[in-house]
């Protein structure tokens, strides 16, 4: 039975939590359209501002995006990716919007070999031992 076994990959989470100070007055008009039944409660109406404020500056993300030339979304790097940028010779300059993944069986050497830059907007995920080999080359 323990040959049919599969490790499985650790489900990476699909939000980041965040903490926000509100005067009471605001959270008091929140809570008061909660209560009208405009939102389910407080996290469905900062959800719905945020993405609001969002599609309003749509626009200018995608320039942004595009000028520096960052990855949107969930951009995965594994172990056989930087092994073969480093066999390449080469270095990964990583640019990401979104969430950057450095696999859980890259070696901190591995990645300081084979990652020159990581410049991420959103959230790394990544072993600690690889974070501290690279925290001199993130921004």
């Amino acid at each position: 039975m323990a040959g049919n076994v599969h490790e499985l990959r650790p489900k990476l989470p699909e939000s980041e939590k965040i903490t926000i100070n509100l005067g009471f007055v605001d959270l008091g008009q929140i809570d008061l359209l909660v209560r009208e039944g405009f939102y389910s409660n407080r996290t469905d109406f900062i959800r719905t501002a945020i993405r609001n404020q969002l599609d309003r500056h749509d626009e200018v993300v995608k320039k942004t995006v595009a000028r520096h030339q960052l990855d949107l979304g969930l951009r995965h790097y594994t172990r056989s990716d930087l092994e073969q940028v480093r066999a390449a010779g080469e270095v990964l300059h990583i640019q990401v919007l979104g969430l950057a993944v450095i696999a859980a069986d890259v070696s901190p050497d591995l990645a300081r070999e084979a990652i020159a830059s990581i410049h991420v907007l959103g959230a790394l995920s990544a072993a600690p031992a690889v974070k501290a080999a690279l925290a001199d080359r993130i921004r």
